[in-house]
C-alpha cells in the first residue's frame, strides 16, 4: 500500500521548492534594486572626485596664471613694451570663467567668498594693465614705479596665493570626503554581493536537502511499491492456485452427480423417480452454472482470462449454439431462429470460445426470462474492410422485459431486472457481468434496450480478421462408426484415480463399441501401456504417485509413443489447455464430461486410426517427423476434402510467407519480421508444427533488432518449414 504520508510529503516538497522560489526571486530583485543604487551613487560620486581633482589641478594653474600676469605687468614697466601686456585680458577671462565655475552649485559659503575674493584680484589686475595702457598712450611710457615698489602689489601676490592655497584645502578635504564615501559605497556593494552569494548558498543547501530527502523518499517508496508488487503477484498466483484446486474439488463430485444422472434418465423410472432425477439434474447444472460464473469472474478480475484467436466458422458457430437449445426452447413451447446476414464471409479469425460463451449466455437468459414467443439470434456486418470485419449480433426474444430505469443496472455485478429475479428465476447476476468483460476484451461492446412485457433486445459488436482462405467444405464427425458392433473395436485406455469418475467412463464407454481399461494413476498407465496398444488415452491431471503431465512425458520420451492423449481435468483456469497441449498432450476435455462432448472427441481421434478405407489405411501407416496431422483429422471428423483442401494451402501459402519473412529480416524491418512470425503461428497451427515452431516464433515476434539469437530462430523456422512442405506433400499425394 502507497504511504500517506510519502504523498502528503511530494506536495509539501512541491509547495517548498514554489515558496522558496519566489522568496528567492523577491530577494534577489530587492539586492539588485540596491546594488544598482549603490552603484549608481558609486558614478556619479567617481565623477564628482573626477571633477575636483580636475578643479585642484586647475586652482594651481590660476595661481600661476595671476602671478605670470603680474611678472609681465612688471616687465611691462620696466622695459617700458607694451608687448608684454598681451593676452592678460585673456588670462584673465579665463580665470574668471573658471572662477564662475567653482561658484556654481557651491554650498560653502567660507569658499564662496575666497572664490569672489580670488576673482576681485584678478580684475584688479586687469585694471591695472588699463592704467599702464592709458599712461603709455598718454604721456608716452610706462614708467610707474608705484606699481612696483608698491608694498600693496606684494600683499596682493601673497594674497592670491594664499586664497588658492585655501580653496585648493577644501577642495582636498571635499576629495577626502568623497573618496571615504566611495569607499564606503563599495563596502556596501561588497555586503550585498556577499548576500546575495550566501542567499543563493542557503537556497541551493536547503533545495539540495530536500531534493536529496525527496530522493530517499522516493527510493524507500519504489522498494515498497516493488515489494508490494512482489507480494501482489504472489497473492494473484496463490488466489489461481486454490481457485485451481477449488475448481477441481467441486467440479469432480459434481461431474459424478451429473453423469450418473444422465445415465439414470436414460433408464426406465417410474413418474416420482423422474422427477426427482429431473431435480437433480437441474439443481447440479444451476450449481455447475454457479462456480463456472464465480470462476470465470475470478479469472477476469485477477486478468487471467485470455482472448486466443483461431480459425472458425461463424456460420458454424451460430448454428452450433442454435441446435445446443433447441431442446429447452421446445420444452418451454418456444421457437428459436438465427438469421446470418448472407454477404459475411464465413471463416474469420477470432476466439470462437469466448464468442460461444456470450451467446450461449445470452440466449439462456432470453430463454430463461421467456414463457412463450420465441428467442431470436441475428448476425450482421457493423462495418468491413478487406482484412477485417465487425460483427453486430442481436439476441431478443419476447420475454418479461426490464424497467427502463434497471437497465443501467444489469451488467453490474449481482444487479437483475427485479428484486424479486432471484426467487423466481434464480441466478447470481455475474452471467451479463462476465458478457460485458469478455466482449470488452475482443475489443467491442454491448447495449440493452427492453420494455417491461414485450421482451428484451441485447447487441453487440465484435472486431474479427477475415480468412484469407474461406474453407467451404463442411466439417463433419461420423460417431456412428463406433456404435457399430460389427466394426473392430476402439482400443481406450482410461486413467482416473476417482472411483466415481471411474464409474461414470465405464458406462459411459459401455454403450459404444469401445474395448476399454482403466487404471489408477499415472504410472500405471505407463505400465499398460508399455505392454498393450491402444488407440486413444483418456489421462487425469492430479492423481497419487504420477500425475498426468509427468506421465505423458514418460509417454513420449521413454516410451516414443505418438499415440493421442486428451486430458481430463476439472481445472477450469486461463492457460490450462495451453499447458495441456504443451505437455504432449493432443487436446482437453474439461470436468464435469459430457456424454456428446466426449464422443465427439473420441470419434475426431478414433476415425484417424479407424479402417473406413484402403487410403484411411495407408494414411494411418505413415509416419511423419515434422507435420502432426492429428489436430486436422480432429476436426475433419475424416472428411478428406478438407484436409486435402487445408494441406494445399499450406503447400502454397507457407513458402510464400517464409519468402516474405526472410525478405523482411535481410531489408531489418522488425515490424514486417514480427507482423509475419505472428501469422505463421496461425498457418502453421493446422499441420500440428506450433508446439515445434512457437518458441522459435517467439522469438522472432518479440525482437527489436536483429542480432544471433534471431538469427538462428529464423534459420531454424526455415528449415523445419521446408521439410515440413515435402510432408504435406507426400500427404497430398496420398488422396
Amino acid at each position: 500500500m502507497i504511504n500517506i504520508s510519502s504523498v502528503m510529503g511530494n506536495k509539501r516538497f512541491a509547495y517548498l521548492i514554489v515558496l522558496t522560489f519566489i522568496a528567492d526571486s523577491i530577494l534577489l530583485i530587492a539586492i539588485q534594486i540596491n546594488s544598482a543604487r549603490n552603484t549608481k551613487e558609486l558614478i556619479r560620486n567617481n565623477n564628482t572626485l573626477l571633477h575636483e581633482l580636475r578643479s585642484s589641478n586647475h586652482l594651481r594653474e590660476i595661481d600661476r596664471d595671476i602671478l605670470g600676469v603680474e611678472s609681465r605687468i612688471r616687465a611691462s614697466i620696466a622695459t617700458n613694451d607694451t608687448t608684454h601686456l598681451e593676452g592678460i585680458d585673456q588670462k584673465i577671462d579665463e580665470v574668471e570663467v573658471f572662477l564662475d565655475s567653482l561658484s556654481k552649485d557651491n554650498s560653502d559659503e567660507a569658499e564662496e567668498k575666497l572664490i569672489h575674493r580670488l576673482s576681485v584680484l584678478a580684475l584688479d589686475k586687469k585694471i591695472v594693465k588699463e592704467k599702464l595702457l592709458n599712461r603709455y598712450f598718454s604721456l608716452g611710457n610706462m614708467d610707474d614705479k608705484t606699481s612696483i615698489a608698491n608694498p600693496r602689489a606684494r600683499i596682493i601676490s601673497n594674497e592670491i596665493t594664499s586664497i588658492t592655497g585655501q580653496i585648493y584645502k577644501i577642495r582636498q578635504i571635499q576629495m577626502a570626503s568623497l573618496s571615504k564615501k566611495n569607499e564606503e559605497i563599495g563596502n556596501k556593494a561588497k555586503i550585498y554581493d556577499i548576500s546575495l552569494l550566501a542567499l543563493l548558498v542557503l537556497s541551493g543547501s536547503i533545495i539540495g536537502f530536500h531534493i536529496i530527502r525527496q530522493f530517499r523518499r522516493q527510493h524507500l517508496l519504489i522498494q515498497e511499491l516493488n515489494i508490494a508488487e512482489k507480494n501482489a503477484t504472489i497473492a494473484a498466483q496463490t488466489k489461481e492456485n486454490f481457485l485451481a484446486n477449488m475448481s477441481h474439488e467441486i467440479r469432480t463430485p459434481l461431474s459424478g452427480i451429473l453423469g450418473f444422472t444422465n445415465l439414470l434418465q436414460k433408464r426406465t423410472l417410474d413418474s416420482t423417480a423422474t422427477e426427482f432425477v429431473s431435480s437433480i439434474q437441474r439443481s447440479g447444472e444451476n450449481l455447475m452454472a454457479i462456480v463456472n460464473d464465480i470462476l470465470d469472474l475470478s479469472k477476469i478480475e485477477a486478468g487471467m482470462m485470455r482472448i486466443t484467436p483461431g480459425t472458425f466458422s461463424i456460420n458454424g458457430l451460430v448454428n452450433s449454439v442454435e441446435t445446443l437449445f433447441l431442446e429447452r426452447a421446445k420444452e418451454k413451447g418456444l421457437t428459436i431462429s438465427s438469421n446470418i446476414e448472407q454477404s459475411i464471409p464465413d471463416t474469420l479469425i477470432g476466439d470462437a470460445t469466448r464468442l460461444t460463451q456470450v451467446l450461449v449466455n445470452l440466449i439462456g437468459n432470453a430463454i430463461k426470462f421467456t414463457h412463450q414467443g420465441k428467442v431470436t439470434i441475428e448476425v450482421n456486418a457493423k462495418s468491413q474492410t478487406k482484412n477485417q470485419i465487425i460483427l453486430n449480433f442481436k439476441v431478443s426474444d419476447t420475454g418479461i422485459g426490464i424497467n427502463k430505469e434497471k437497465l443501467v443496472e444489469v451488467f453490474e455485478r449481482f444487479k437483475q431486472g427485479e428484486d424479486s429475479t432471484t426467487r423466481n428465476y434464480g441466478g447470481t447476476g455475474l452471467g451479463l457481468s462476465i458478457v460485458k468483460s469478455l466482449i470488452l476484451l475482443q475489443n467491442g461492446d454491448i447495449e440493452v434496450s427492453s420494455e417491461p412485457e414485450k421482451g428484451t433486445a441485447f447487441s453487440f459488436y465484435i472486431p474479427y480478421n477475415i480468412s484469407e482462405e474461406q474453407l467451404n467444405a463442411a466439417i463433419t464427425i461420423n460417431p456412428e462408426y463406433f456404435k457399430d458392433k460389427t466394426n473392430t473395436p476402439l482400443r481406450v485406455l482410461v486413467v482416473d484415480d476417482n472411483a466415481i469418475n471411474q464409474s461414470l467412463m465405464e458406462h459411459l464407454l459401455l454403450q459404444w463399441n469401445i474395448d476399454f481399461n482403466i487404471v489408477f494413476n499415472g504410472q500405471e498407465a505407463v505400465d499398460q501401456l508399455a505392454i498393450k496398444a491402444y488407440d486413444l488415452v483418456l489421462m487425469d491431471i492430479q492423481m497419487p504417485i504420477m500425475d498426468g503431465y509427468t506421465a505423458t512425458q514418460q509417454i513420449r520420451e521413454v516410451l516414443k509413443l505418438d499415440i493421442p492423449i486428451v486430458a481430463m481435468t476439472a481445472h477450469a483456469m486461463a492457460g490450462e489447455r495451453e499447458k495441456c497441449l504443451s505437455r504432449g498432450m493432443n487436446e482437453y476435455i474439461s470436468k464435469p464430461i459430457k456424454e456428446e462432448e466426449l464422443f465427439k472427441l473420441i470419434s475426431s481421434f478414433g476415425l484417424e486410426n479407424a479402417k473406413q478405407s484402403s487410403k484411411g489405411t495407408e494414411t494411418s501407416q505413415i509416419k511423419f517427423l515434422y507435420i502432426d496431422l492429428t489436430y486436422m483429422k480432429s476436426i475433419s471428423g475424416g472428411n478428406t476434402v478438407f484436409e486435402q483442401t487445408v494441406t494445399k494451402q499450406f503447400i502454397n501459402n507457407v513458402p510464400e510467407h517464409l519468402q516474405l519473412l526472410l525478405s523482411a529480416y535481410e531489408n531489418n524491418n522488425v515490424v514486417i519480421v514480427k507482423h509475419g512470425a505472428h501469422d505463421f503461428k496461425s498457418s502453421i497451427a493446422i499441420m500440428g508444427l506450433l508446439p515445434l515452431l512457437e518458441e522459435k516464433l517467439d522469438v522472432l515476434e518479440m525482437m527489436t533488432e536483429r542480432n544471433e539469437e534471431s538469427k538462428k530462430a529464423l534459420e531454424e523456422i526455415e528449415r523445419v518449414l521446408h521439410l515440413a512442405v515435402a510432408e504435406a506433400k507426400v500427404f497430398v499425394n496420398i488422396f
